[in-house]
């Protein structure tokens, strides 16, 4: 089974917050979980604003950052290419979907990616991301 995570189900792994005792549960099973160049810039952008709001240290984003580097060596991830098709199946997702769940241009290309990877699952916090990924098929939690 593979699964495809949005950046926030990384970024739990990484740094305690209110999801991570679930991200760790989720991580218990040794899935596969595709990681993509999108979730790699997404992750850094999270990690910055953690320091940025001063959620966390510039020393423990260097940390995280190196963690994260370490396991996609690991093989700790499913590293994937970005799959550009997913920009074209990003627009039929907003085109079907958006005007009724208003989810962002980001929510759209998670789902489009997890469809053009051929992921099984879809594994997120964000509930509106979820219905996205349920309404084009994906088995979403």
């Amino acid at each position: 089974m593979t699964i495809y995570a949005d950046s926030s189900f990384f970024v739990s792994v990484y740094i305690p917050d209110q999801h991570s005792a679930e991200a760790i549960r989720r991580m218990s099973t040794r899935p596969r979980i595709w990681f993509t160049p999108f979730h790699k810039l997404e992750f850094a952008h999270a990690v910055a604003r953690g320091v940025f709001y001063r959620l966390i240290s510039a020393a423990t984003a260097d940390a995280v950052q190196k963690d994260l580097e370490r396991d996609c060596r690991a093989g700790l991830w499913e590293l994937a290419d970005f799959p550009f098709a997913a920009f074209e199946t990003g627009v039929v997702l907003a085109r079907r979907h958006v005007a009724t769940l208003g989810t962002r241009t980001l929510d759209s290309l998670h789902v489009a990616c997890a469809l053009e990877l051929k992921a099984d699952r879809f594994w997120t916090f964000d509930d509106r991301q979820a219905k996205l990924a349920k309404a084009a098929g994906l088995k979403a939690t």
